[in-house]
């Protein structure tokens, strides 16, 4: 929330929020583009490329205070190395274990598009 607090303060009318709505729906419209990016690497098996979109999908996240979803990408591009904590995966392990990675972030995400919609008074899809 502190992160999201400090977006909220750049709002010159609090009531409009001038400022941070646009950036939250810049943020989902980054994020969609990039779940279906994340979808085409699977089915491509590229490692490389799926780690370097948990690298931009972190970062974004990390900007709203999207600490749920900003951990599970962090997570994805650790994985795309081959990395899970200290260990070395295959291809194979990597790959599956992103699988996995990529439902549960979507999920987070879900449920934060839903919270950040509910705050702005919008109907989340």
């Amino acid at each position: 929330m502190d992160t999201f607090t400090q977006i909220l303060e750049l709002d010159e009318d609090e009531e409009n929020h001038d400022f941070s709505q646009p950036m939250v729906w810049e943020y989902f419209e980054q994020a969609e583009k990039t779940f279906g990016d994340m979808d085409d690497a699977l089915k491509q098996r590229d490692l490389n490329t799926l780690s370097g979109l948990g690298h931009f999908l972190k970062g974004s996240s990390a900007a709203l205070g999207l600490s749920r979803v900003q951990d599970s990408c962090e997570k994805i591009q650790h994985l795309g190395h081959r990395l899970d904590g200290s260990r070395q995966l295959s291809d194979d392990e990597a790959l599956a274990k992103i699988t996995k990675m990529v439902k549960r972030v979507r999920i987070q995400y879900g449920e934060a598009q839903k919270w950040l919609k509910d705050f702005y008074g919008e109907v989340a899809l």
